[in-house]
């Protein structure tokens, strides 16, 4: 049983043909395109293409444009996360509640005003919360925030992901309830001694099996939460 089961980011093709002993293992996680056998790298700018605008832009390991997102404030209650001709792949929207727990939820697609308008909002309802680590005393120092599913309450308890590391210093890895590493957030190496690309350009690592839309997301939230 997927983990999401609304993260329809699979293949029908290749999903089909490749059901049966690996139908398990490969339904564990939010998952893309069946081509993804190897991890993939991606690179992180933390600048928009538009002028006005604070956000990202993505490019894979081929350079060319993969993800970006453009937000006109800072600190956003709505981030889009759109491919490469501008589409809108996922809508991370904040709620908070009593302003004590700071808590996201993930739509495919387009949400909000725009939706009836737009094609490419797939679903009213969210694929998953992703929280704020806040409880200091939990005894979990390296958790910066959990997924977790939203299906039923009895889903809430346990989270399906947990990102561990610092943010704010560009090492974070996501774990699944396994405790397998699936995706991970690290400092850009230079080739020159003399060359340093500091903590607004990193790269993010999607280790096979796990959407690189989704981990994307998880960048974007985290940027919200501890930026």
């Amino acid at each position: 049983m997927r983990v999401f089961p609304r993260f329809k980011f699979l293949s029908r093709a290749v999903h089909e043909e490749q059901e049966g002993e690996h139908d398990g293992e490969r339904n564990k996680y939010p998952l893309t395109d069946g081509s993804l056998c190897t991890s993939l790298t991606l690179t992180v700018w933390k600048k928009s293409l538009v002028i006005s605008c604070k956000g990202f832009t993505v490019i894979d390991s081929y350079g060319n444009l993969a993800y970006r997102v453009d937000n006109y404030i800072g600190h956003p209650k709505e981030v889009i996360l759109m491919d490469a001709s501008g589409n809108s792949v996922l809508t991370l929207h904040r709620s908070r509640k009593l302003g004590l727990v700071d808590s996201w939820f993930v739509y495919e697609g387009e949400t909000g005003k725009q939706s009836r308008r737009s094609k490419w909002c797939k679903s009213n309802n969210p694929v998953c919360c992703v929280r704020k680590r806040v409880n200091i005393l939990d005894g979990k120092p390296k958790v910066q925030a959990f997924v977790y599913r939203v299906a039923s309450d009895s889903d809430k308890r346990h989270a399906a992901f947990t990102v561990e590391g610092s943010y704010a210093h560009r090492t974070c890895k996501v774990f699944d309830e396994y405790r397998k590493v699936v995706a991970e957030i690290k400092r850009k190496e230079a080739n020159s001694k003399d060359v340093s690309f500091g903590i607004e350009i990193f790269q993010l690592v999607v280790h096979p099996g796990f959407d690189p839309s989704f981990a994307m997301a998880l960048v974007l939230l985290l940027d919200q939460m501890f930026s």
